[in-house]
């Protein structure tokens, strides 16, 4: 009997990474991955280089084949080879028309960006849900389950519309098990980590300068050590670091989450690492309210997210199944019962 076909649709590198965690309790079944994808004019614009600093191209996209490939994934190209029973997607701010017809579950990738006028103006307006970015992650109603980090965030995305019911708190691969990060081979301690942002290359307003004034301030006397967003132009980053904050220290690569462990103060302003500083209980500063970032703090669970995730697919397909079978069940009932009636007539017929 054939294996049952699950899709994963991936994205930046940490959600190609989460989708392979789910993967791997998913053995059974048949699995295939793909880069993240679209339809009509976003796909145009996509095999252009106008996207590129989006999932949908650039680095980000290279970075996820070079990941599938180095990890002997099987990949189908926007899932164009097979039909599927079941797909995982790291974000539903494009919901590809091949998948509008199968079973779909949505997992929060980490953080989402802040309501802003353009969000509002997206729901107000039912406008294209990816022009405001990851603030209307949740909103497309176009899947069966959301898999979301924490209590919290499903609170979070219920005031946001999300139909209550279905949304699953799994918890989240890669921000569940943040004490594994305390042992780490990473040389340096008691420094002020600065995470930094890809806002200048998504088309976002930042004064790097005014910033990097602001973490020296927050810094003091403590060493400076900066990590560079992998989204962003390292060659303009390091020299206004090398400018405004002499001697620091600059990461362009690395274990971002091993130089938070070692910290003492973590400084970042919309990265989802931000909670990994704080399950660890750093210092931590943020453009976000960080008391409420703590009421969102994903479930530390030990690192079975990934399971959790894996059996909410399991939980689906069994559903369908059985709704299968009533279906067929219903269809040989009412077949029987017809052809009851018809031999009934048949022999009334040879009677007369």
């Amino acid at each position: 009997m054939a294996k049952e076909k699950i899709l994963f649709i991936c994205g930046s590198i940490n959600q190609t990474k989460m989708m392979h965690k789910i993967s791997m309790h998913l053995k059974d079944y048949d699995c295939y991955f793909t880069p993240y994808y679209s339809d009509g004019f976003t796909k145009f614009l996509s095999n252009t280089s106008l996207l590129d600093f989006t999932i949908l191209g650039g680095q980000f996209r290279k970075r996820t084949i070079e990941y599938l490939e180095l990890n002997n994934l099987k990949i189908d190209f926007e899932g164009k080879q097979r039909e599927y029973e079941l797909v995982y997607t790291c974000s539903d701010l494009i919901i590809p028309k091949n998948i509008l017809d199968t079973k779909v579950i949505l997992v929060q990738e980490g953080m989402t960006d802040p309501e802003n006028l353009i969000y509002h103006l997206v729901k107000k307006l039912k406008l294209p849900r990816y022009l405001a970015s990851t603030s209307t992650t949740g909103l497309s109603d176009a899947y069966n389950k959301f898999c979301v980090a924490s209590e919290g965030y499903k609170d979070f995305f219920i005031t946001k519309g999300v139909v209550p019911n279905k949304i699953e708190v799994t918890g989240i691969p890669n921000f569940d098990n943040c004490k594994e990060y305390l042992n780490n081979d990473f040389p340096y301690k008691n420094y002020v980590l600065v995470a930094t942002s890809d806002a200048r290359e998504t088309f976002k307003f930042e004064n790097r300068k005014k910033y990097i004034q602001y973490v020296k301030k927050i810094a003091g006397e403590k060493p400076l050590i900066f990590k560079l967003h992998p989204n962003e132009k390292f060659e303009r980053a390091i020299e206004e670091i090398n400018r405004y904050a002499p001697g620091s220290l600059i990461y362009t690569q690395g274990n971002t989450e091993h130089m938070i462990a070692n910290c003492d103060i973590l400084i970042t302003k919309y990265s989802s690492v931000v909670y990994v500083g704080l399950a660890l209980g750093k210092k931590v500063y943020s453009k976000f309210d960080v008391e409420n970032l703590k009421k969102l703090i994903p479930t530390q669970n030990n690192g079975t997210s990934a399971y959790n995730i894996s059996e909410v697919g399991r939980k689906l397909l069994a559903e369908e199944h059985a709704t299968n079978i009533f279906r067929l069940s219903k269809e040989l009932k009412l077949s029987t019962k017809l052809f009851r009636k018809y031999k009934a007539y048949r022999n009334y017929q040879k009677a007369e």
